[in-house]
Formats: C-alpha cells, structure tokens, sequence
C-alpha cells in the first residue's frame, strides 16, 4: 500500500452520452476526468506487494434476512474486512441487474450501480470509506455477456438482435440464457471500453475482476472442452480473436489511464500470454484468477480422506505459467449457492448445528471438519499464487447456503426454474456466528486473521523464492519453502511423525510462527511455541540442510527463522 496523492495529469472534459430510443443521443452533462489516479490510497501490484481479498455480493452480507445497502457494508463490514487482515475487497453484483438470482450477472444497465442496496452517491461514500481503511476496491464487471431482458436491457434495443450482440445462435449463451457481445463491432468497443473507464473515473473503484474471460475468448466459451494445453486449443478457429483483441484494448486503457489500476481475469483455460504486458504481446491482466483450485478441494472432499493425494493437491496448485501471477482461493461464490455446499458443510454437515458450541463435546466429524478447513486454506494461500481470495463467511466456516428472495422462472424452451416464494431466511451471512467466543466458529475465523498478518509480517506470497521439498504420499506430508518461512503439512488421519526431519535452504534457529494446532484456533495444543529447531548441515529432500520437528496430523505448522522475524 502506498499513501499520499500521486501527480495529477491532465483533466479533459467530456460530454456524457445517452441514447434515447426516441430522441437519439442527449448530452446529459459534462465530467472531468483526469489521466492518472489522484486517490490517496493507492494499491501497487509488484514482486514486493500481495494481494489478499474478500469476495462480497452487497445484496446480503448482513446476518439479518434483507436485502443490505452500500450503507450497511460501509458501517458494517468494512471495518470487519480491515480487522481481519485483508487488504482488499472485491465486490460482486455492482451492475444494475433485473434477475436477483443471477448474482448480478444478467446486466441490464452497464454504467448504474444496482439501485436495489442503493444511491451512487451511497457505493461512492462505500469505496471512499475503504480508501480510508487503506482497502483497495476492486469491482466485479461484466463484460462477457449481458441480460436476455428485451424491456430493461440492451437486447433487441433497435428491434434487432444484432445491435449490440451476434445474431442468432452465436449471440445466445445456452448455459446462462443471456445475450453475447460482438467485439468486432466498433460501438460494442467503444460502449464496453467506457464502461470499464467510467466506472474508474466516476467511482474510484481501484480495478477490476473481468468474468466470464474463458466464455469471451472461444466459440465454445469452455463448455464440455476439456484443455490439455496444445496451442492448438488455444489459437485455433475456436478462438474469438475479436475478443482476445478487445481484452487486450481494455487493458491497455485501464493501465494507460491508470497505471497503478489492478486488472484480474477469470480463465479457466490458461491461454497463453493472458498476464503478460500488451506492450509484449500478452493479454495485458495483472493476475489470472486460478479456478481450477476450488474445484479440486470439492472434488476431494467427495472422497475418504485415504483417497487424497498429496501430489495431486499440489499440482492443482502450482499449475500455472512461468511467472504468471495468480489469484488462488478455496472456496468460490458459486459453491455457496443453494444447491451446492460451503467447504465447511462438506466437512462437518448436520453436525454444525449442533456440536459446535464450546460447551459441549466435539464429535470426530466436527474435530475433522476444523483440523481440514484451516488446513485447505493455508495451504491454498501458501502454494496458490500471489493472491488470496476468500469468499465471504468461508473465513470461520459457514455453515449455510446462500440463496436469493425469487420466484419461478420460465425459460424460452418452456423448463421451468422452481423459485423459493420471495425467502429471504438464505439472503444473509451469520458473522455473528464467527464472533461468538462461546462457539468453535471463532478458532477459525481467529486462524484465518493470523494467516493474512503472517503474510503481512514476511510476505511470502510475493517471493521469488518457492521450493516444495516433500509430498509424501504414505506419510501424507507436504513441506514446502516460501519466501524465508518453512510451511509443513501433515494430512494424515491418525499419525503424528516425531523427530521428522525437513530440509530447508537457510541455516540457523527456526522457531513456530503459525500453529494451526494452537487452542485459540480450536487446536489441541500438541506443540510447544518456544520449542527451538536448529538446523544441521547435509542435504535432505534436494535441501542443503534440515532441521527435526514433532508433525501432529491434521496439522499446518510454519516456521521462520529466528533472525527473520519482524520487528
């Protein structure tokens, strides 16, 4: 982070455009924007900064069952994000959306803030308060696709379903039931590029998650595709070079504009070139949002815990480019949904609701579910990428879905989405759950606020410096270096390793600077914290030297060199 103004650049003046059906184009007023962002609060994306996020839907990030405000967020949550050690928030469902069940993704007006938490002038006094946390504010925008809506959206605006979007199949998204863009249309250009500059300009919003990238670059939009990484698949007649070459212009904008502005892509494909420069050739994101993470944790916690395999886990997790910067997370919005479950249910189930007061035994499944959620994300924020994303409430573990108020919904091919009666009982988050000293939820909220300060102590994110020395399938341990911290983690169900040895690079007196086994994290307290672990000479696990150290299961342990420690 960095605070003070930066130098002002030049100011133009602008007319504001409109288009009226009727009247044609109406200048609605003038807006002065400068070229060089002039916020006190400034966030720089180098090899020395991290990234470390909260993913939050406006709509119902309060316990209460309603709809929320910017205000509610301002007063409420902000404050919450700041203590936990988070430098950034990232916000979903911006756009005015019609359809509430889409999670703001059926966009019906690109340059309104959705009107239902709100006035502009209320998310403009959200983000200013964030500036003033130090948070930087990052907006979810989408640019992938836009409403089917013929009423309140840009489909059919002329009475063509050219105007804005392909015609006929190709203009329609089959999975989402919404409009495509035809980024080879110089007005889509022009409408979509200042978009992504009005909503810097006029909000302050410090950059960008860009959706649906994966979708935007082939004909196929990544369904039923399965990538292996042959070019092939990359720069064959599948891809929508119209697209590859709009994200590249808005980036170039974002990043001309603003240059300290933060640009994130939501790939699942791993094209090439995606976070190298345009300058260079490349796509131009700063980081690509890696997904394949949260889908493997789900896929893992469908099996018996003597199914995981240790390289497998990280594989899914070091699977990027060559110095491509990547945002990792665990859990994602989408497995939060009515339907799907939080990490945490898939852990504990039934039994949250009953066995996680501190005043009553545990049960196994409880003792589990704890020991695995820390577990899931330490290791996701050690070995993921230069970023961490947490959707919100996955930092204590909530134990419900999120659902929205609606009614049925009738799809053109005449099926029929059941609705939920306008309910509004899933339209919330429990935060009272992770603030409650009398339940387990508060370990894990606890645990998760110690790993953002670890790595604002060392930040280990963002160095150069990864070297994973262990995956131990029968032992089920992983070890890993990052940065100067040493990170051991033993996934095994029942065994605990004495004397286990762990190579490391640097000589010298570790000592324990994360315990996910500490009682205030809801451990069992198996370590001693002023334990001193002094290395030997002589190569272990492709390491120059080693040090011993007692491995308890179901734990992540990291250690730090005495001389490392912050002062």
């Amino acid at each position: 982070m960095g605070n003070g103004d930066l130098a002002s650049g030049k100011i133009q003046t602008l007319d504001l455009l409109v288009w009226s059906k009727n009247s044609g184009p109406l200048i609605l007023g003038k807006f002065s924007a400068r070229w060089f962002y002039t916020s006190s609060i400034v966030f720089q994306v180098t090899l020395k900064v991290s990234l470390s996020d909260l993913d939050y839907v406006l709509d119902f990030e309060m316990q209460e069952p309603m709809i929320n405000t910017y205000a509610n967020f301002r007063d409420d949550v902000l404050p919450r994000i700041k203590k936990l050690g988070y430098n950034a928030v990232q916000i979903m469902a911006i756009q005015e959306h019609s359809y509430y069940a889409s999670f703001g993704y059926h966009v019906t007006n690109f340059f309104a803030p959705s009107s239902r938490c709100g006035t502009p002038d209320e998310l403009k006094s959200l983000i200013d308060r964030a500036h003033e946390l130090g948070l930087v504010v990052l907006m979810d925008i989408v640019h992938s696709h836009a409403s089917n809506n013929t009423l309140d959206g840009l489909n059919m605006f002329d009475g063509t379903d050219s105007h804005y979007f392909h015609s006929g199949s190709r203009g329609y998204h089959w999975m989402w039931d919404s409009r495509l863009f035809n980024y080879g249309h110089w007005e889509v250009m022009r409408f979509l590029l200042s978009n992504a500059r009005w909503w810097l300009e006029e909000y302050k919003f410090d950059g960008f998650r860009f959706d649906g990238v994966t979708s935007m670059m082939y004909t196929h939009h990544g369904l039923q595709v399965a990538f292996t990484g042959n070019y092939d698949e990359y720069f064959g007649f599948a891809t929508d070079v119209d697209a590859v070459v709009y994200l590249m212009l808005v980036n170039d904008l974002i990043h001309g504009l603003y240059p300290e502005a933060i640009s994130i892509g939501e790939d699942v494909s791993g094209m090439p070139t995606f976070c190298i420069p345009v300058q260079d050739g490349g796509i131009g994101f700063d980081y690509r949002l890696h997904m394949a993470i949260a889908d493997k944790w789900i896929e893992l916690l469908k099996k018996r815990d003597e199914d995981w395999k240790v390289g497998d886990i990280v594989q899914t997790l070091t699977n990027r480019r060559w110095s491509e910067k990547c945002v990792a997370y665990a859990e994602s919005h989408d497995q939060a949904l009515v339907g799907d479950k939080t990490i945490a249910f898939w852990l504990m189930d039934k039994d949250m609701y009953e066995f996680m007061a501190l005043d009553r035994p545990s049960t196994p499944l409880v003792d589990r579910g704890i020991a695995l959620h820390k577990m899931i994300r330490l290791i996701t924020m050690g070995l993921g990428g230069e970023g961490y994303l947490n959707f919100m409430g996955n930092e204590f573990g909530h134990p419900e879905w999120i659902d929205f108020p609606r009614a049925d919904r009738h799809l053109p091919d005449g099926k029929v989405i059941p609705g939920n009666n306008f309910s509004y009982d899933k339209c919330r988050r429990r935060f009272d759950l992770g603030d409650a000293d009398y339940l387990r939820y508060r370990g894990m909220q606890a645990f998760d606020q110690a790993m953002q300060h670890l790595e604002e102590a060392y930040g280990f994110m963002t160095s150069e410096h990864q070297y994973i020395s262990r995956k131990d399938e029968g032992d089920r341990m992983i070890t890993f270096e990052r940065g100067n911290l040493v990170f051991v983690f033993n996934f095994h169900w029942n065994n605990s390793y004495s004397d286990y040895r762990i190579g490391c690079l640097k000589p010298g007196k570790y000592k324990i600077v994360l315990d996910s086994d500490d009682p205030l994290f809801g451990g069992f307290n198996r370590l001693d914290h002023n334990a001193e672990y002094f290395t030997f000479e002589g190569r272990y696990d492709g390491r120059p030297r080693s040090f011993l150290v007692y491995a308890p299961c179901r734990t992540a342990v990291v250690y730090a060199l005495v001389d490392d420690e912050p002062k």
